[in-house]
């Protein structure tokens, strides 16, 4: 089987393996439109006394909102996914069986990530847009353009949500217990990505730094895509920015990765 092939099938396997977890899934959709509801009535209430606040109008701030619950599982905001396995296998010494693959390492768990990723946005992402959409008046674009700009972008997020999260697992070398560098990156995913708040409103410099960081390339990036505000040069700008983390990230996890294997360290012996 060639390189390509290979890494195509650990993609749909990722896939599959997912689609067998219904009722997590149906569970995961409930969750995510009940708090979609939450967050949109708050949104509104915040909307009324503040028109125009971050350069949204409420149907551009409801949008945001259900956009979110539609990605947050997609893009892995919260972490979730390969990381608890590989830092597992880490910690259990099996990355050494791993590294014996003729595959890469990083390379095999971003294509198991992307089947997860892909899985999450059709099972958790369209219902809550769908519920959204028919209960509140959104702001989605009629051209198929935006819409294909749209989930360029959003995989995009999800090749930086890999790499951050693949940062994340490594640490476990180091680390033998990563729950405490999980829940810190987990915690700066929630609040920098934009999944409570769009980043536009974000004050002054805590702001600026929010839309530099890479997590705003998980949702702000590509909410503002959607949302019609990136177009032209301006969409190819976010695209830089996001491919620009996610080259950035991926090259420290090689060079980790890389440190890393000298030294497989085994919990319990």
């Amino acid at each position: 089987m060639g390189t390509g092939r290979l890494y195509a099938a650990v993609a749909v396997s990722g896939f599959r393996r997912y689609a067998t977890y219904r009722v997590a899934t149906a569970a995961g959709v409930f969750t995510n439109t009940v708090f979609g509801l939450i967050l949109a009535y708050t949104y509104i209430a915040l909307w009324d006394e503040r028109p125009g606040l971050g350069g949204y109008d409420q149907a551009q701030a409801l949008t945001y909102v259900w956009l979110g619950q539609g990605l947050h599982s997609a893009v892995a905001v919260m972490g979730g996914g390969f990381e608890d396995e590989l830092a597992d296998r880490i910690r259990t010494g099996d990355i050494a069986i791993d590294l014996y693959r003729p595959a890469d390492l990083q390379a095999w768990w971003l294509a198991a990530d992307a089947g997860r990723a892909a899985f999450q946005l059709l099972g958790r992402g369209v219902v809550p847009m769908l519920f959204g959409g028919l209960f509140f008046t959104l702001a989605l674009p009629s051209d198929l353009g935006t819409w294909a700009a749209f989930l360029v972008a959003v995989w995009l997020g999800v090749l930086v949500s890999f790499a951050i999260r693949y940062l994340v697992a490594l640490s476990a070398f180091w680390f033998m217990d990563g729950a405490g560098v999980q829940q810190l990156v987990g915690l700066a995913g929630i609040f920098f990505s934009g999944l409570l708040l769009p980043l536009n409103v974000f004050p002054g410099v805590l702001g600026e730094v929010a839309r530099v960081l890479p997590w705003s390339a998980l949702m702000q990036a590509p909410a503002d895509v959607l949302l019609g505000e990136r177009t032209g040069f301006g969409l190819l700008g976010t695209y830089a920015f996001q491919a620009s983390w996610a080259f950035a990230l991926l090259a420290a996890g090689r060079l980790l990765q890389s440190v890393a294997t000298r030294r497989v360290v085994v919990q319990g012996g």
